[in-house]
């Protein structure tokens, strides 16, 4: 056989075998994965491991009868938009996503019909993530802890720890489109902690006033 001839052979049975290989995987469901930061199991680690649980639990494995097409952005929101475009042209059945409502509204901006799963800790329906908790519409559904509303018992726990404590930093990534909310919904809470603490003092002094001229 001639060299011309096998190099054409081989190149035959390998575009065969990949064109079965394909096929295979555009008969397999495929499951993408946005996260805003990293695989790294020290941050959305565990995130994972429960998806892989979770659709084991209904009859789906990676590998077996299901894939998965991870897409990351290792703590860089710009990157959103983009590698949420890079699953919907995949293309992927479904996406699910985690770092709260800004990588969700980058899958939803990518696509208006596969499905889209969340999970978030701010108001989805404030968000504009979903029209409302029992009728999110759309294709957006998910899951929210709220989180929002523990910002000013967070702000209690940590003057109990630190009672003499003036100054409390607030640790934020600046290329979060949510920042501003987050950090006067902080601010707001830690001024109305002020104004209690300063109402108690205010009490406490007329209290012992009176007790003293009685």
């Amino acid at each position: 056989m001639k060299r011309r001839e096998f190099i054409a052979l081989i190149g035959g049975a390998t575009a065969a075998s990949t064109a079965v290989t394909r096929a295979q995987l555009l008969a397999m469901p495929v499951v993408g994965f946005l996260g805003s930061s990293s695989p790294d199991p020290s941050a959305h680690g565990p995130f994972v491991a429960s998806l892989l649980q979770g659709l084991a639990g209904t009859g789906f494995v990676e590998g077996r009868n299901m894939a998965i097409a991870a897409r990351w952005a290792y703590g860089d929101f710009d990157k959103l938009p983009a590698i949420a475009a890079e699953l919907v042209r995949y293309p992927v059945n479904v996406i699910a996503t985690i770092g709260g409502d800004v990588t969700a509204q980058a899958a939803k901006k990518a696509t208006s019909t596969i499905p889209i799963v969340f999970t978030a800790g701010a108001d989805p329906v404030q968000s504009g993530l979903v029209a409302s908790l029992n009728r999110p519409g759309g294709n957006v559904t998910g899951i929210t802890v709220l989180t929002s509303g523990l910002v000013a018992k967070r702000l209690e726990l940590l003057r109990e720890m630190v009672p003499g404590a003036d100054i409390i930093g607030l640790l934020t990534n600046k290329n979060n489109p949510n920042l501003a909310a987050e950090t006067s919904e902080v601010l707001a809470a830690a001024a109305a902690r002020a104004n209690e603490l300063l109402w108690r003092m205010q009490v406490g002094i007329q209290s012992s006033m009176l007790l003293s001229s009685a």
